[in-house]
């Protein structure tokens, strides 16, 4: 057993205090769980990397407003307040998110990265963090996707003169003015930052496949449930899980129509390679582009699990439920049909239920 004066202890430890780890925190506490580290059997923590509250949605793209947001799902027993429309994104939520915080007296430590994860004897875990180590009986890891954006490779990637950044670090579309712009992805963040990108410079919009966009209503009640239990289905099975859209298909917000009326949604097939001044067509022929945007989206940012050994021969980590198979104390929430913001609530509160049966 891992033994020290700069070993500290929680029941619980939660990894992550976005809309997941904020949401498993309430229902620890509402199930009588306290707050912070000592010999109580049931206390709990939340390690949060962020220097403040947010998570991911501090660091949108500054011109992502309430209005265009796929939709904010009220926190446990807090309900939003009238938020402008007009207002980002990267201030609203945040501010609600530390509202909520504050009104249920939650013990958030951060900015505390974990680096690792590991076993101590069959019963515990040890997390590991750039300044200490926790010693816990159950993790619930909420550390959603942010922190480990997708950047596919191509040859000549490196000799490109101009500039490339990844919506992870995409601010707005001023910095881009007057541009001949790459715009590569087919997910919602692609056709978002499109749309908005086009009004200001010339773009130019490549993908892997042809995006599909739907024509009927995506409602919760129907293709929002079949889209879950798809999701539900990999994960049970150990399947790795695809992008958000790769289930749903894009949709007809207004913000693709008004890119569609631009024109600015002629898709190109991916380019084969990238030059100092542009990207290689298909045919060969050279498009000249003065920035290249992947907004190729991201995957959850698992990597301080990796000392478990979580993922199969297939890339995937077999679910049941919220809990890891084999790890009946190990759940991760935000993660596969959990990742939007009801499905995070929703997963908060079972992972708590299940982890107060396992526990006892």
């Amino acid at each position: 057993m891992l033994q020290g004066d700069d070993l500290r202890e929680a029941t619980v430890v939660v990894v992550g205090g976005g809309q997941a780890g904020l949401s498993a925190a309430y229902h620890l506490k509402r199930r009588g769980f306290t707050g912070g580290e000592g010999e109580n059997e049931r206390t709990f923590v939340v390690l949060d990397a962020a220097e403040r509250a947010g998570g991911a949605w501090q660091h949108r793209w500054e011109s992502l407003r309430m209005a265009t947001v796929n939709g904010i799902f009220d926190l446990p027993g807090f309900a939003k307040p009238p938020i402008d429309p007009d207002e980002p994104s990267r201030t609203a939520v945040p501010r609600y998110f530390a509202d909520f915080e504050r009104q249920a007296g939650l013990p958030i430590l951060r900015p505390v990265t974990v680096t690792k994860v590991h076993h101590d004897g069959p019963d515990a875990f040890v997390v590991e963090t750039g300044d200490e180590t926790w010693r816990t009986r159950a993790i619930i890891n909420a550390t959603g996707t942010w922190t480990n954006p997708v950047l596919p490779r191509y040859p000549g990637q490196e000799s490109f003169d101009g500039l490339q950044l990844h919506t992870h670090d995409y601010v707005a579309k001023e910095k881009l003015a007057g541009m001949r712009v790459a715009v590569v992805g087919g997910g919602i963040s692609a056709v978002q930052q499109l749309e908005e990108i086009s009004q200001v410079a010339t773009t130019f919009w490549y993908t892997r496949r042809e995006p599909v966009f739907r024509d009927d209503d995506f409602t919760p009640e129907g293709a929002g449930r079949e889209t879950i239990a798809k999701v539900v289905a990999d994960v049970e099975a150990g399947r790795p899980t695809g992008s958000v859209v790769s289930y749903t298909g894009l949709i007809w917000t207004p913000y693709a129509l008004a890119a569609k009326e631009r024109g600015a949604l002629e898709r190109r097939p991916m380019f084969t390679a990238i030059v100092p001044d542009g990207v290689v067509e298909e045919s060969g022929e050279v498009t000249e582009v003065d920035a290249i945007l992947w907004a190729t989206g991201f995957k959850a940012a698992l990597a301080h699990l990796d000392p478990l050994h979580l993922r199969n021969d297939k890339g995937g980590i077999r679910m049941i439920g919220t809990r890891v198979a084999g790890e009946p104390r190990l759940h991760l929430i935000g993660f596969g049909p959990s990742q939007s913001t009801v499905g995070a609530n929703r997963a908060g509160r079972a992972a708590v239920g299940a982890l107060l049966k396992e526990l006892s």
